[in-house]
C-alpha cells in the first residue's frame, strides 16, 4: 500500500508537465495496442506526454472510412493536423503504421502514398522523428486465394479487388514508401512474416509487446533516464479514455472537445 500511495503521488506530481508529443497514425494493429504502444514509448523517451492518436478500425489514410457502421475521416484529413499547428513547440515522435487499409477501398497506390506523403511533410515542419512500418507484404503473399477472399468479405465486404490485384497495389506501395524514406529520411521498420495471423495484416496476440518493442527501435537518441523516484507499474491504465474528435454513425455526426483522453501518468490523449 505505501508503494502504490508512492506511485500515484508521483504521477500526480507529473500532471501538466508534458515532456515530449507523441503522434500515432494507424488502423486496427494501432487501436488494439494503443495503450502498450504509448507505454513502451514512453520508456524510451520519457512520460507525460501529450499523445495525438488517429486510429480506429479500418481507418485509412487517403479516404473516409466506415466500419461496422462507424465512418471517420481519412487520417490525412482529420483534426490531428490544425490541432498539431496550434500546440506549442516539444520534441515530437512519430510513428505511421497500419498503412494499406486504403487498398482495400480500392484507393489507388499513388493516391494512397500522396496521402502518406503529406502527413510526412506534416510531421517534418515540427521536427518530428518519424518511424514508419512497411506494409506486410510477405505474409499477404502467402494468403491462399480462399483466405484472401474470406477475410476480405469480412473485413472489407464492399471490396472487389482480386488478390493478384492486391498483391499488386501492396508492392507498389511498399516500394514508395522505400522511395519515400530515402527522400525524407525516415525509418522504414520491415515487416517480417512470423509477427503477423492467419489473416496476414493482424499482429499475432502473443507476439505484440515484442512487436512494438521491435518497432519502436526505430527511434533513436532519446537517452531518457526516470526521475528519482519514480516507479514503473506493469500497465499503463486510463484515467479518463480517450473519445474520437469527430466520428458518424449511421450517417450521424458526433463531435467530442480534446484532449478527450487521460492517463494515469498524467499524460495527456487527443483523438481523432
Amino acid at each position: 500500500m505505501p508503494q502504490l500511495c508512492k506511485w500515484k503521488n508521483n504521477f500526480n506530481d507529473q500532471m501538466n508537465r508534458q515532456k515530449n508529443r507523441i503522434i500515432l497514425l494507424g488502423a486496427s494493429n494501432l487501436t488494439l495496442s494503443l495503450r502498450l504502444v504509448i507505454d513502451l514509448m514512453q520508456q524510451r523517451i520519457g512520460r507525460a506526454s501529450e499523445v495525438f492518436a488517429a486510429t480506429g478500425h479500418g481507418r485509412a489514410y487517403g479516404c473516409f472510412s466506415e466500419m461496422l457502421l462507424r465512418g471517420l475521416p481519412g487520417i490525412a484529413d482529420c483534426g490531428l493536423w490544425r490541432q498539431l499547428d496550434t500546440s506549442d513547440t516539444q520534441p515530437v515522435y512519430a510513428l505511421l503504421t497500419d498503412i494499406g487499409n486504403d487498398i482495400m477501398y480500392e484507393l489507388p497506390p499513388a493516391k494512397v502514398l500522396l496521402a502518406v506523403e503529406w502527413c510526412i511533410k506534416q510531421l517534418q515542419r515540427h521536427s518530428a522523428q518519424i518511424v514508419v512500418t512497411g506494409l506486410p507484404m510477405a505474409s499477404v503473399e502467402r494468403l491462399t486465394e480462399s483466405r484472401y477472399t474470406f477475410f476480405r468479405n469480412l473485413f472489407y465486404p464492399c471490396c472487389r479487388l482480386s488478390r493478384v490485384e492486391a498483391i499488386d497495389r501492396v508492392q507498389a506501395i511498399h516500394a514508395g514508401l522505400v522511395e519515400m524514406a530515402a527522400l525524407y529520411r525516415f525509418t522504414l521498420i520491415e515487416q517480417q512474416p512470423c509477427w503477423f495471423g492467419v489473416d496476414g495484416i493482424h499482429v499475432r496476440f502473443e507476439r505484440r509487446a515484442d512487436y512494438y518493442r521491435n518497432v519502436l527501435n526505430g527511434f533513436t537518441g532519446a537517452g531518457y533516464e526516470p526521475e528519482s523516484g519514480y516507479e514503473r507499474v506493469p500497465l499503463l491504465f486510463w484515467k479518463r479514455r480517450a473519445t474520437f474528435a469527430y466520428k458518424t454513425i449511421l450517417g450521424w455526426e458526433f463531435i467530442c472537445s480534446q484532449p478527450s483522453g487521460l492517463l494515469l501518468n498524467g499524460s495527456k490523449v487527443f483523438k481523432y
